[in-house]
């Protein structure tokens, strides 16, 4: 079986999914499969290896949610508590209700509290300036900073609507980040190595690289309008001010393949556990009622594309994972978890199966039809081999 993952993630390479792509596929007991096929940097001629280090942006957000959950069962953060208990800017928080005749944002009070399951469920408000124009138009005329800044100044945002009245992808989980250093009196990587990160294994997940892992690195490359792929870099943010619990992480896929197996294990791994069994059942529901999740609808392609997985079929959100409401033609069943990083990085996890996994790639824009593609061509064959 390993033979025809391997032949699979190759043959997608080739065929210019990616430069070079790391994908894993765990069950309960342990790694099922792990490969890499080409290069960390398109031309070098540098090998990607299983113990390649990537960023996973987004990947973090599960991570976070995790870290919050432990703190909401010691009685330390509260889900429907106002966060404002916690991040007292949040008690001024004001919605983005339009622009003035001279182009300046027009903001009125929210008419409820923001709350910690509000941020963990993308419905606090919060948005991204990559898919929302208004917020983006915010940016440009009041000259804040963005989000890639890791300024503090750039969490502190207008909502886009009140808060638990729609789904929108956002920063929530950013300030999530923020309360669990606010009430663990630890920075957020801190707070990952001792309670998370640490317990699991996770050697090489932090938010900066160490030496090892920077020597293992892949790099990002951009996809660009006539397919081709070519190395790229992001600035890396002068002064940082905040490690960004919605996309900040580094990591190896064998590390988030120990993620993965904690959350089928009901919080434990290898006789270790990290939260307890009812609350990763609830982390694994629906948390937005009838509210659904909706395409992300891009404003700067150059990060990403118009971008929404399995299209027609009902999604909700649990903390913090999509679900998908319905069974999926690649073999997932309903009310899987899953979600994905930037670059073009996905995992999935099948609590009914005791399966699940994890893809790395490094390219921009969001959305790559041809990564994406080849991380599905891997959950297909998946559950081929459950069904044979």
């Amino acid at each position: 079986m390993s033979n025809k993952f391997d032949a699979i993630l190759s043959d997608g390479i080739r065929q210019g999914a990616a430069p070079g792509a790391v994908a894993i596929v765990v069950d309960r007991n342990g790694v099922v499969w792990e490969g890499a096929a080409g290069e960390r940097v398109i031309g070098s001629g540098i090998e990607m290896t299983t113990d390649t280090v990537g960023a996973i942006f987004s990947m973090t957000k599960a991570i976070t949610g995790a870290a919050a959950m432990q703190l909401v069962e010691q009685g330390k953060l509260d889900l429907d508590a106002p966060a404002g208990n916690v991040c007292l800017w949040l008690n001024e928080v004001q919605v983005l209700a339009g622009f003035d005749d001279d182009g300046q944002p027009i903001t009125r009070a929210p008419k409820s509290a923001v709350t910690l399951r509000n941020l963990l469920t993308h419905t606090s408000g919060f948005v991204y300036e990559i898919w929302n124009a208004n917020e983006a138009r915010r940016q440009e005329v009041t000259g804040s900073p963005s989000l890639f800044t890791l300024e503090n100044a750039a969490l502190r945002t207008p909502l886009a609507f009140d808060p638990g009245t729609q789904w929108e992808y956002g920063t929530g989980i950013d300030w999530t980040g923020k309360m669990v250093e606010q009430v663990s009196g630890m920075t957020l990587g801190e707070y990952f190595a001792a309670n998370l990160t640490g317990p699991l294994g996770m050697t090489d997940t932090a938010f900066t690289h160490s030496p090892s892992m920077l020597s293992r690195a892949a790099g990002l490359h951009a996809r660009m309008p006539d397919g081709s792929l070519v190395p790229m870099e992001l600035p890396a943010p002068e002064n940082p001010e905040f490690e960004m619990g919605g996309g900040g992480l580094q990591a190896t896929m064998s590390d988030y393949g120990k993620f993965i197996r904690m959350i089928l294990n009901d919080g434990e791994l290898d006789g270790t556990r990290v939260l307890r069994a009812d609350t990763v059942a609830m982390m694994s529901q629906n948390h937005i009622g009838a509210l659904r999740v909706k395409e992300l609808t891009t404003v700067a392609p150059q990060f990403s594309n118009n971008a929404e997985f399995f299209p027609g079929e009902p999604k909700s959100w649990g903390l913090t994972f999509q679900i998908n409401e319905t069974a999926i033609d690649t073999g997932r069943p309903a009310g899987t978890l899953m979600w994905a990083g930037l670059a073009n990085s996905f995992f999935w996890i099948d609590r009914q199966h005791g399966v699940g996994g994890a893809y790395l790639s490094q390219i921009l824009p969001f959305g790559d039809e041809k990564s994406l593609n080849l991380f599905l061509d891997l959950e297909r064959a998946v559950y081929a081999s459950l069904a044979s």
